[in-house]
């Protein structure tokens, strides 16, 4: 119960972050994805040694093909990631004063390719530093963590609006940031992503059971 918690406090103040760096006013133009990367490292700091940090249902799935997840885990990580990011939703828009909001445009084939790119990226670096038997004890896996989503969200949210994790995708389509007839792209890409850097990761380290 206690993992589950952090799952969903984690992911709260993830999205949350998002929510009020990205709806209108904004104080700080331009800097949202560094305040939403440096929410997740701080999260990653604080909950990862209860869940291991996750936040995201996309880097739950990559860890659990990795080897480094309880199966009886996933689907209470995934429920509390989802819980986690509907009330950051509802309260983000609560404290914006519920305003009336203009979904985002995507292009199709061009969101998946980012999704897909941004999330495969950061699953790739969770496994990497927060799993791997070579940087066990390494104290800057927060860093890493926090920071590969802040440059995936400067480099790829113009195209796709920068999501790489269907509890934010959940959360940002209640926030009516993109429209709900575009959630299965970012479901489709987060997850296909964490599914690949599994597979790599695996192939990289073999010995790294």
């Amino acid at each position: 119960m206690k993992k589950y918690l952090v799952e969903f406090i984690g992911t709260f103040f993830l999205v949350l972050t998002i929510g009020m760096t990205v709806i209108a006013p904004v104080v700080a133009v331009g800097f949202a994805p560094l305040a939403i990367g440096a929410a997740l490292m701080i999260m990653v700091y604080a909950g990862g040694h209860v869940s291991g940090g996750h936040y995201n249902p996309a880097v739950t799935l990559a860890v659990w093909l990795r080897g480094r997840c309880a199966s009886c885990d996933v689907p209470f990580y995934f429920i509390a990631q989802a819980l986690g990011a509907t009330a950051a939703a509802f309260i983000a828009l609560h404290l914006k004063g519920n305003p009336t909001l203009t979904p985002k445009e995507v292009n199709l084939l061009p969101a998946l390719v980012a999704e897909f790119i941004g999330t495969f990226a950061l699953c790739y670096v969770v496994l990497n530093v927060a799993t791997a038997k070579a940087t066990a004890g390494n104290s800057n896996y927060g860093l890493a963590i926090g920071f590969t989503v802040t440059v995936m969200a400067y480099a790829l949210s113009g195209i796709s609006g920068g999501a790489f994790n269907p509890a934010v995708a959940i959360g940002v389509t209640l926030m009516n940031l993109v429209k709900s007839s575009n959630l299965w792209i970012y479901f489709f890409a987060n997850f296909g992503a964490g599914a690949l850097a599994a597979l790599v990761f695996k192939f990289v380290n073999p010995d790294d059971k």
